[in-house]
């Protein structure tokens, strides 16, 4: 493909709603002559080749992203109003600017679309908002002994992959099961290497102690064989191989190893009977089936891999209104298969929109022609039966949910006298052991929940922040991330928060108000949320910036949300102190040495002990050591003595 503009920078998400429900009357209605004009513009210069099409508005955000077959047909089309549903109205009267990308086929410019989509989150299109990776359960490869583990991400160790899983939980109850069934070990290789006796697992029978020596390498290649064998979906085989097992061993008299059989068939029947649905004749398929009540949608998906259902997953696409069912449907099969492999087969409970693009897109990336199918009979339709009323039920879940919540956010305005309920929460606070190692940190949440992706920390740096000092601390954390957002995007912007909550009493309430005072912040609602008396749960008193106090009745829904906002911070901001304090304790004063790298690090601490001894030790002392030069010796002699 080529690409006539620069890279694409992460962008944060926005509030993509407020802004894609304007009308195009009265005085403050964008310029839609202006926005044909821009488009028009490109049309001129647009080759009849496929590829993608971004249109951005005047701050130069991405509003919408589409892929076409002929760039110039396509594009053309937003050119006239006449025709165009309201939705695309508002998109073209927002255009000012447009960029393309051309591609060889239009089948690698719809696998561009969806990960462009992903990547900009754009106002108009169908969005995913679940963007965390599936896990999948991997077989090292390596030396004699392989370890079963769960893994997330790029998948490019060598070894080999099952999944995907519908969640961590899915993944950690099936190797449970997998451990007291094949016995292999799950430990690190370097606890792995460092053992001399076997560890707890060998004691419960969940693991065979190769460590140590307790099974011999062709016996665990065995098991590992039979692990494969199983997670490739031929459960049958390894299940008939356990019980002939089980009855030599019962016929020499063997009673202890019949016993340790019985135990692993056990935990294979387990792993079946967990099915929530039976997949009969399927190898390895996804099931996709979507509900839909007003702009509200769910997309429900069941992952079959070796016979065997790995659990299912519901998705609540955005900006949907507008958009028809099927093609709901295709944008987000699209953008899912974008991180995950995709099956050789498909199933879904409508018809997709050119489904045979999708079949080609994907082909390259599952090895193989994919195939989509609408089953119209025989056991393939009870399965989208049973994926189309689990999207019913989390729909009507996800509705119940949001309602609940609208509700609490209306009695917080309340609370909190806001004019209206808060679309974006922000909740600050402060980790420190006696002010070392010190960070802030910020969480987001919104009326869905919260937004990992937004959350953010600060290391507290400056000079004039005196350690342990909690209401220094919060200034600078304050400063620095208000003054940004002015420089950056101003009042308003889409990172600005209607409502700010901050983990401590008057003290952090009043330097957080001088904060605001310094940079002529008046529209930002806060306050400050100390633990009451005894710093009992339930007890909390609100301090808000004129100096009023107020509490909420221990059973209140609005307590209820604000200590999990809260509590959320506290998490927060000690994992990243806990992550901050134990790379800390790894540190040495060899790495701020110019010039020297892990190896150099290495041989000098091998040879001196202790990086003391690299400080004390004179130059001809430094020159004798493994792959340190003359020259290197004085420049680590010079850094410790001047």
């Amino acid at each position: 493909m080529s690409i006539d503009d620069p890279a694409p920078e992460v962008a944060q998400d926005r509030f993509h709603e407020a802004r894609a429900t304007f009308s195009l009357r009265g005085a403050d209605a964008p310029d839609i002559e202006a926005g044909i004009a821009v488009i028009k513009g490109v049309v001129a210069t647009l080759p009849q080749r496929p590829g993608v099409y971004r249109m951005l508005d005047a701050r130069g955000e991405v509003l919408y992203v589409g892929k076409a077959r002929a760039l110039k047909n396509r594009v053309v089309n937003y050119t006239r109003i006449e025709g165009n549903p309201r939705r695309i109205q508002r998109m073209i009267a927002l255009t000012r600017s447009m960029q393309i990308i051309t591609t060889e086929s239009e089948a690698e410019a719809l696998l561009l679309e969806a990960q462009l989509i992903k990547h900009y989150r754009p106002a108009f299109n169908v969005l995913l908002r679940d963007d965390k990776s599936f896990p999948y359960i991997y077989l090292s490869a390596e030396g004699d002994w392989p370890r079963l583990s769960k893994h997330r991400g790029a998948r490019d160790r060598k070894g080999q992959y099952f999944g995907p899983f519908s969640s961590g939980g899915a993944v950690n109850v099936t190797l449970n099961a997998l451990e007291k069934l094949f016995l292999l070990r799950s430990c690190t290789d370097s606890f792995f290497t460092t053992r001399d006796r076997p560890c707890l697992l060998y004691q419960i029978k969940r693991c065979s102690a190769p460590c140590v020596g307790r099974i011999t390498p062709q016996d665990y290649a065995e098991l590992v064989a039979d692990a494969k064998a199983f997670l490739s979906g031929k459960a049958t085989g390894v299940q008939a191989k356990l019980a002939a097992q089980m009855e030599r061993a019962s016929e020499r008299q063997d009673y202890e190893m019949a016993v340790i059989y019985r135990d692993r068939l056990r935990a294979l029947t387990a792993i079946q009977a967990r099915q929530a649905i039976n997949p009969q004749g399927l190898s390895d398929a996804d099931i996709f089936a979507l509900a839909r009540a007003g702009d509200a949608a769910c997309v429900q998906v069941f992952f079959i891999r070796g016979g065997q259902n790995w659990g299912h997953r519901a998705f609540f696409p955005q900006h949907t209104a507008g958009y028809d069912d099927a093609e709901v449907l295709a944008s987000a099969i699209a953008q899912l298969y974008t991180t995950t492999q995709p099956p050789r087969l498909v199933l879904t409970d409508r018809a997709l929109p050119e489904s045979a693009l999708f079949s080609q897109a994907l082909a390259e990336k599952a090895g193989g022609r994919v195939q989509f199918l609408v089953p119209q009979r025989g056991e393939r339709t009870k399965l989208i039966e049973i994926a189309a009323r689990n999207a019913k039920e989390a729909l009507e879940r996800r509705l119940a949910e949001t309602s609940a919540q609208g509700k609490t956010l209306r009695e917080l305005a309340e609370f909190l006298d806001l004019p209206e309920p808060p679309e974006r929460i922000e909740v600050y606070d402060n980790s420190h052991i006696q002010g070392t190692n010190a960070l802030g940190a910020m969480i987001v949440a919104g009326p869905e929940g919260f937004l990992p992706q937004a959350y953010r920390k600060w290391n507290i740096k400056r000079a004039d922040t005196a350690p342990g000092d909690d209401f220094a601390m919060m200034r600078e954390v304050f400063e620095r991330r208000f003054r940004r957002a002015l420089d950056e995007g101003g009042e308003g912007g889409e990172d600005w928060p209607d409502l700010v909550l901050i983990d401590g009493g008057r003290g952090q309430v009043s330097a957080v108000k001088a904060v605001f005072a310094a940079l002529g912040i008046d529209d930002v609602a806060y306050v400050g949320v100390a633990k009451g008396p005894e710093r009992n749960a339930g007890r909390e008193v609100f301090h808000f910036p004129d100096g009023r106090e107020a509490s909420l009745p221990p059973n209140a829904a609005v307590l209820f949300y604000l200590q999990r906002l809260r509590d959320e911070a506290h998490r927060f901001a000690i994992g990243a102190h806990r992550k901050k304090r134990a790379t800390a304790i790894g540190a040495s004063s060899l790495d701020t040495v110019p010039g020297i790298g892990p190896a150099r690090k290495k041989a000098l601490l091998l040879h001196f002990g202790t990086a003391k001894a690299v400080r004390n030790a004179s130059l001809d002392d430094l020159s004798r050591a493994p792959g340190i030069s003359r020259a290197m010796a004085q420049t680590i002699y010079d850094y410790y003595h001047g």
